[in-house]
This record gives C-alpha cells, sequence and structure tokens, in this order.
C-alpha cells in the first residue's frame, strides 16, 4: 500500500464491514436504541438542531464513522478531536432532577458509543454478513478505537461479545421511553419531507424504519409499547433486504455520499477495496 492506511486499516474486520448496505439500516436502529437513555437523548435534544436538520445531523454521523474508518489517521484524530471539543462545551438538563450535567459524561459516551456498535455487528451478522463469533469479537475490540476518539478509557469499552451483553444488562434498568425518545421515534417513522417525496417516504422510508426497529431488542420494544415482531420473521426480512442491497454493484453504492471508501481506494489501491471474503485472510 502506498499511503497511509488509518486507524483501523485494510486488514481489519471493521474495514471490510463498514462497506456493507446495511449499516444504514443498522444506523437507524442505533438511534433508536441510542434514544431510550433519558440523559443521553435529553443532551441530544437540548444541544443540537436534531428536529430542524435531522438529515444534516443523521449525514454528519455517517461522515464521522467513514472518516475514523478509512480515512487517514490524521484525518480521523482530527474529527474526533472535534467530537470531543464541542462534547466538552456542551450541558443538558437532567429530566428527572432538573440538574445540569455534561454531555461528555463517561458513561453517556459509552452508552451512546455500546449503542451503535452493538446495532453495526447486530444487523450486519443477523442480514447474512459473514462474521464468525471470533470476528465478532474482533469488531468489537477494534472499536475500543473509536471509543478513544469520541474521549472514553478504551480499557472501559466493551471487547467482546460477553462483555458487551453485560453492560446491556447493567444499564437495563436505567432505559425509558420519555417524551424525547418519543420525538426521535417520530421523527424515524416520518422524517421531513418535500411534498413530492412524501410518497416515496411512505413506501420506501417507512419500511426502511420499520426493519430497524424490528431489529431492536425485546426490551426496547416493551419500552416504546408496540408489539414485538416474530424474531424469526425480522431475520427473513433483514436477510432478504442485505441480499437485495448486495446485488447493487459496489462500485455504484461506493458513489454517495461520503464517498470515503473510493477516497481509501484511490489512496491505498486495488487491496483496499471492502469485501466479506477478505476477513478470514
Amino acid at each position: 500500500m502506498a499511503g497511509d492506511p488509518g486507524l483501523f486499516t485494510p486488514d481489519s474486520v471493521t474495514w471490510q464491514a463498514h462497506g456493507d448496505p446495511m449499516m444504514w439500516i443498522a444506523g437507524i436502529r442505533a438511534l433508536y436504541l441510542q434514544a431510550l437513555h433519558p440523559r443521553a437523548v435529553r443532551g441530544v435534544m437540548e444541544n443540537s438542531d436534531f428536529r430542524k436538520d435531522a438529515w444534516g445531523r443523521l449525514m454528519r454521523t455517517a461522515a464521522f464513522v467513514g472518516t475514523t474508518t478509512y480515512g487517514t489517521t490524521e484525518a480521523a484524530e482530527r474529527a474526533g478531536a472535534r467530537v470531543r471539543r464541542i462534547h466538552g462545551m456542551l450541558g443538558a438538563t437532567d429530566p428527572d432532577t432538573g440538574e445540569r450535567y455534561g454531555v461528555d459524561d463517561p458513561d453517556l459516551l459509552l452508552w451512546v458509543h455500546c449503542a451503535e456498535i452493538d446495532s453495526y455487528l447486530h444487523v450486519l451478522r443477523r442480514s447474512g454478513f459473514p462474521l464468525t463469533d471470533a470476528q465478532a469479537d474482533r469488531y468489537l475490540a477494534e472499536h475500543r478505537i473509536s471509543a478513544r476518539l469520541v474521549g472514553l478509557d478504551p480499557a472501559a469499552v466493551p471487547g467482546d461479545r460477553a462483555s458487551m451483553a453485560a453492560y446491556f444488562r447493567e444499564v437495563r434498568p436505567l432505559l425509558a421511553a420519555g417524551t424525547d425518545a418519543r420525538a426521535v421515534d417520530d421523527f424515524l417513522l416520518r422524517p421531513p419531507a418535500h411534498p413530492l417525496l412524501i410518497p416515496a417516504r411512505e413506501v420506501l422510508w417507512r419500511r426502511v424504519a420499520h426493519l430497524a426497529y424490528a431489529s431492536l431488542p425485546p426490551y426496547a420494544h416493551e419500552l416504546y409499547g408496540r408489539p414485538a415482531p416474530e424474531p424469526a420473521v425480522v431475520t427473513r426480512r433483514l436477510r432478504a433486504t442485505g441480499t437485495l442491497l448486495r446485488c447493487v454493484p459496489a462500485r455504484l453504492r461506493w458513489q454517495l455520499p461520503p464517498k470515503h471508501i473510493l477516497r481509501a481506494v484511490a489512496r491505498l489501491g486495488p487491496y483496499a477495496r471492502p469485501a466479506p471474503y477478505k476477513i478470514g485472510r
């Protein structure tokens, strides 16, 4: 390779996995899950333009993931520093006590990180992306890197499936579907759209949002107050969707913004093209 491979490198599970089109559905699942932590979602609602520019926020999140995965080391570190700087300036009001707290609280950062990375791994595997248990553990261990970028101590971040499951059991009593979670839920089901695009939103987007929601763990369905679908049905839908999306040529998919994969391949050469079969090498 002629160039900086970045923090993860093309030899990582992350490099191959994050090129999969099901990452978009996984990202929506992460938003549903993250919104169930009242303090975490309050920080988002008080300190961002989520209601007015939710699409922009989603794209900025995708850009951060793309930069940290496929960008140069310098670009990834710079993106992490920007996130830490922004978080360090922000605060929010506790929905229960009314007290102020920082959105850079390690407990909140850990929740956001785990909900995101667990969603990526869960949707990818359940939709048919080929990862063994050992490779799934390796994926989680790799993301102690992204945890460090947002200000977490890597040693305090779950690095395998067992510790991730233990973390979710521990945090479960803190979760609730309050007013802010309902606002996120409403947005994800009916995001703002130009009047001419509303029919497409109803036909396409709602199906994507419903599938992301359906893939949530049972306790999340219970908190949101909607019946949990049959797990086998959800798995079939995820696999069918994954099969369909993976039929779209990668070079065509990678043309969509923010084009981090194309830039990485141009920087490093053909070896850097992400593909599932490379994980086992």
